[in-house]
């Protein structure tokens, strides 16, 4: 076994793969940035060796500077995580040439895959089922368009190379068919340098279902079941979970046999993934083969109980499977949640800054003991794990340079219900402050139906946030206890108040009964009858609900019985209330007296400023260029300004016909989230 493993990665995956390799009792050897010289992955590690500047390009997929940092800390192996240089065949090469083990697979499976054209050709030699398409290079619009008709519309138009959606075009005719075409074709050359395309069947109700395989080098495969991804957003997977509400256990077995059947006719030897696409008949496609440690691998952790980066260290070393396909046992059901400096309010664009507040749920082990890939008994029935992957700290920051990321937060529990439930209490236990993230978007999911009942598809988001996500709305049974806890909790401070020292003799404040209180539109009249247990609210309709809770003033995560089951609130006080954020809710909550509602309601509504004639940062940035200048009339949909966030161009534009009155900001200017940019008459 190796005694020091360098990893060839930064951020939550560097993190994980030193506790695996800590536990194993191997040593390790972090690399990083200028931006990652105080990064977590840094501190956990055994040594750090400095690559370089910022970017990427210029730091962690350099395989020079990754190389000379091997030989500088004697690693003998190399983990590559994923992104960056994990599916690098060059990278895979140059270890071998330097004689360092690489934790993933040979190089040559790494260039099979890679292509796509190339993949599916062995995927059908292998007996893979593929969807029906052309493999051939394709000449010109015309070949296309006769291809298209042989297939049968819809098709999808791809890049060879492609990835991240770039060089992808859905035709449902010949126009569409013309057009994509010539599209694909261009954004592939300008993305990767390789305008080779080829055309499929495009797969309606997609459901992207992916098999986890693990191989030796001595010629043994396993499966380990599969991960349901289908929760996509501009193809980027969002929440997965495993295994998936929608196979039976024989499609599960053929994906399983068919994806191991791909690894071995490639020699595959270590962790990878399979994708699929599969319709609503169950009918199942190869899509791709990753062949890295993907993101998603907790998930499949949690029902197994099989280390995945531990089999790949062993696999690297050379060792033999100790787990054999009868060994594979599915228990229980797990959920993962991807928590991105992304504002859902802002159409997700990155947010960028530092972390004044990241206090995650505590992580909890699941009952049953884990060894040698094996559950020890049956896992209690009402026992729930959680678990939170990630590489970063309170008073960290967010970089422009790199995946926005925060954590990947997952949950296990006997059963699917139960594992959701256990996500929802996780998600309101998390505490993230300083910068824009998608903790409510993910949230509304959890409780959005289509997931609950497990009917989803890769168009979940498009089809049920078309408009983007601007927050949720609770029913009346979530605000009643929201009310009544926010009253209970809102006594207890001004009791508290009550006690404080120094108050003028014969002034005795005394506590009233009866409040009002309002949030999301509604307001309920209350009387809260308080005791050492807690306090019971009544409404005025006479429903009670039993509130318990050790929340003390000052606490900014309220923990919460109400009628026995578990309410978890961010609590921020406000005047004359709280900011309660709860399942993808953020609310204002006003707890008054009866005669302070009265009054409340003469007082004017406050209106918020007009920003209708200015322009505003949407994402903390940098200005690359302004296109305009004072006193020029714009139209709608004119270009005025380029803004630079997390290495990405944005380009601003004009929403309606208009004059510029004032230019606030020029080129090299670094702009908060809602700076003035300009001003129009």
């Amino acid at each position: 076994m190796f005694n020091k493993i360098l990893i060839a990665n930064r951020g939550e995956i560097a993190c994980r793969v030193i506790k695996t390799a800590r536990k194993m009792g191997i040593g390790t050897v972090a690399i990083y940035s200028d931006a990652d010289r105080n990064a977590l992955h840094v501190s956990m590690a055994d040594e750090a060796v400095h690559i370089g500047p910022p970017p990427a390009n210029q730091s962690y997929i350099v395989i020079d500077k990754v190389m000379d940092a091997i030989r500088q800390s004697g690693a003998q192996a190399v983990h590559p995580g994923y992104g960056f240089l994990s599916e690098n065949a060059k990278f895979a090469e140059a270890l071998e040439a330097e004689g360092v083990a690489f934790v993933g697979p040979p190089k040559g499976a790494i260039e099979s895959m890679g292509d796509k054209i190339t993949s599916k050709k062995i995927a059908q030699e292998a007996g893979v089922s593929t969807v029906p398409g052309y493999m051939g290079l394709i000449e010109d619009a015309d070949e296309a368009v006769r291809i298209s008709n042989e297939i049968g519309y819809p098709v999808m138009i791809k890049a060879s190379a492609g990835g991240g959606g770039k060089g992808m075009r859905i035709a449902w005719n010949d126009e569409e068919a013309r057009e994509g075409f010539q599209s694909s074709k261009n954004e592939a050359a300008n993305s990767f340098g390789d305008d080779r395309i080829f055309i499929e069947k495009f797969v309606t109700q997609p459901r992207h279902i992916e098999i986890q395989v693990l191989c030796d080098s001595h010629g043994n495969g396993i499966y380990l079941g599969e991960r349901e991804c289908s929760i996509q957003r501009r193809n980027q997977k969002v929440v997965e979970e495993a295994p998936s509400p929608f196979l039976d256990p024989e499609t599960r077995r053929a994906m399983g046999e068919q994806a191991v059947a791909l690894a071995k006719a490639v020699d595959y030897a270590s962790a990878g993934t399979v994708e699929f696409i599969v319709d609503g008949d169950k009918n199942f496609y190869f899509l791709e083969m990753n062949t890295r440690l993907q993101v998603e691998h907790p998930v499949t952790e949690l029902i197994t109980g099989v280390d995945l980066v531990e089999q790949m260290i062993r696999v690297a070393a050379g060792e033999e499977l100790s787990i054999t396909q009868d060994d594979v046992t599915l228990t229980g059901w797990a959920i993962e949640n991807r928590l991105y400096a992304e504002d859902p309010y802002r159409n997700f664009l990155p947010s960028i800054g530092r972390l004044t507040r990241y206090r995650p749920p505590q992580e909890v082990a699941a009952g049953p003991l884990l060894a040698n890939g094996k559950w020890h008994g049956d896992a209690p029935e009402d026992d729930a794990a959680v678990r939170n992957d990630t590489g970063v700290y309170e008073g960290g920051e967010i970089s422009m340079y790199y995946d926005p990321m925060i954590a990947k937060l997952c949950t296990w529990a006997p059963t699917r219900e139960q594992a959701i439930e256990a996500m929802r209490v996780a998600l309101d236990s998390f505490e993230v402050e300083g910068i824009g993230h998608n903790l409510p978007f993910l949230s509304a999911v959890m409780d959005h139906p289509k997931f609950v009942s497990g009917d989803m598809t890769t168009a979940f988001i498009a089809e049920e946030y078309p408009d983007g996500f601007d927050g949720v709305i609770l029913p009346e049974g979530d605000l009643r206890r929201i009310a009544a806890s926010c009253a209970a909790m809102h006594r207890v401070a001004e009791i508290r108040r009550t006690r404080v020292s120094g108050r003028m003799d014969n002034h005795e404040r005394k506590v009233g009964k009866r409040w009002n209180v309002a949030l999301q539109g509604q307001e309920f009249d209350v009387s809260v009858e308080a005791d050492k247990q807690g306090a019971t609210v009544e409404f005025a309709d006479g429903e009670a609900l039993r509130v318990a809770s050790d929340w003390t003033p000052g606490d900014q995560l309220a923990e919460l019985d109400v009628e026995g089951a578990p309410l978890v609130m961010k609590a921020d006080k406000i005047s004359g209330g709280f900011r309660i954020r709860n399942r993808g809710a953020d609310l204002k909550v006003h707890v008054r007296r009866p005669r302070q509602a009265e009054l409340a309601k003469l007082m004017p509504e406050k209106l918020p400023p007009d920003t209708s004639k200015m322009l505003l940062c949407p994402m903390p940035g940098l200005i690359v260029k302004v296109d305009v200048e004072v006193g020029q009339e714009v139209q709608e949909g004119q270009a005025l300004c380029t803004v630079e966030a997390m290495k990405m161009e944005n380009i601003l534009r004009a929403e309606k016909k208009g004059v510029v009155a004032k230019i606030n900001a020029g080129p090299g200017d670094s702009l908060a989230v809602d700076d003035v940019i300009m001003e129009f008459e």
